[in-house]
């Protein structure tokens, strides 16, 4: 990320959980300062689990770089509090649930009303309009609404993605709105009022096998390992050692891999396998050559043949291999319990020296600083 990018941008968020806590941290990495708003008990998400020195791993992920302080807004002098930050922020961001700030007198409108330049982004569970407007919604709900669980596991047996991919669709998006919004505002001075859910930010991502079902007239399902538009793609077995995971995206792969690695030329042009239309068609005859050739040979060989194909490939790990894997970053981030170690976030500006991430706060841990610099006299 552009380091300090959005230095003297101040964000105040009003939330919880995982989605809006993502969209404020990724604002917090490019350098503005965030002022976390909890409840007394604490966003609910500290519990999640205690597995880094007793602290949540969701908590940890999410909250680097922020400021902690727990107020009631339903008591006059909180709200008053909160209202004072607001009237000093860029932007403010809430995922409570659905009417809840509005009822607090925090609704779009009103603070639109009040401060001109104000981003404000509300985040929900199925947007701000329709039937589902409010009802209360959850990472796993919305995969099971969007029919993300029909398409993932395996035939008959429909699964969860095994992150909360909801959650990070709609942070990443609300924070992606967000920027987009202060930077419309440096040209026309104008704030904003966003409006981001879980359902729609995921439905876009379903968009491919919603476009084969409604012009296809193909009822995509769950698929395991494999790839229900494209073949070969999968896990396959070697004579020994664990298996191999291969992905072939055009025909002139198919045609290297067929030369190179199934040691038969002629099949490069089959009518069978020579497109990827034709290979999806006849994908049991096509797994069914590769599998056999793969058991053939001992899974050292099964690489030379791959790498001479120019074809595609990785293992099928777990966590431990990730932890140790040759081209995993690592960062470290303070916390109130000590410092951890985080895979990096990925981006990186080049020339921008050491990625360091902010610490993690404790629960109302800048509390009293903050009511001394926004006590309304």
């Amino acid at each position: 990320m552009a380091a300090q990018a959005l230095s003297g941008i101040l964000v105040v968020a009003l939330e919880q959980a995982v989605a809006a806590p993502l969209a404020s941290r990724i604002l917090a990495d490019a350098g503005a300062r965030v002022i976390k708003l909890e409840r007394a008990e604490g966003d609910f998400a500290r519990g999640y689990d205690d597995t880094v020195y007793g602290q949540s791993s969701y908590f940890v992920w999410l909250n680097g770089g922020k400021e902690s302080i727990a107020v009631d807004i339903k008591s006059d002098g909180d709200l008053r509090l909160v209202r004072a930050m607001i009237a000093k922020a860029d932007v403010f961001l809430q995922n409570l649930a659905p009417g809840a700030a509005a009822r607090a007198g925090l609704g779009a409108s009103d603070l639109r009303k009040a401060h001109p330049r104000l981003i404000v982004c509300d985040i929900s569970g199925y947007g701000e309009d329709g039937p589902f407007r409010d009802k209360k919604a959850y990472d796993f709900l919305v995969q099971g609404e969007i029919g993300l669980a029909s398409v993932t596991g395996y035939p008959g047996r429909p699964a969860r993605v095994g992150i909360s991919i909801g959650d990070i669709a709609c942070g990443t998006q609300a924070a992606q709105a967000i920027t987009l919004a202060l930077f419309a505002r440096e040209r026309n001075g104008d704030g904003a009022a966003l409006k981001v859910s879980l359902f729609h930010a995921l439905a876009d991502w379903m968009n491919v096998p919603y476009l084969q079902h409604r012009y296809g007239r193909r009822d995509v399902r769950s698929a395991g390992l494999s790839h229900p538009s494209i073949a070969p793609y999968g896990a396959f077995a070697c004579q020994d050692g664990p298996p191999l995971v291969i992905s072939i995206q055009s025909d002139r792969e198919w045609r290297a891999f067929a030369q190179h690695v199934l040691g038969d030329t002629a099949l490069g042009t089959d009518e069978r396998f020579a497109t990827n239309v034709a290979r999806v068609r006849n994908r049991l005859a096509c797994d069914g050559m590769i599998a056999a050739r793969f058991m053939a040979l001992p899974r050292g060989g099964v690489i030379v043949a791959l790498d001479a194909a120019g074809t595609a490939y990785g293992d099928l790990n777990g966590l431990a291999e990730l932890a140790a894997h040759p081209q995993a970053r690592f960062v470290r981030q303070g916390t109130s319990e000590g410092p951890v170690d985080l895979l990096d976030r990925g981006a990186r500006l080049e020339g921008a020296g050491p990625v360091t991430f902010g610490r993690v706060p404790g629960l109302n841990e800048h509390g009293a600083s903050l009511r001394r610099e926004f006590t309304v006299q």
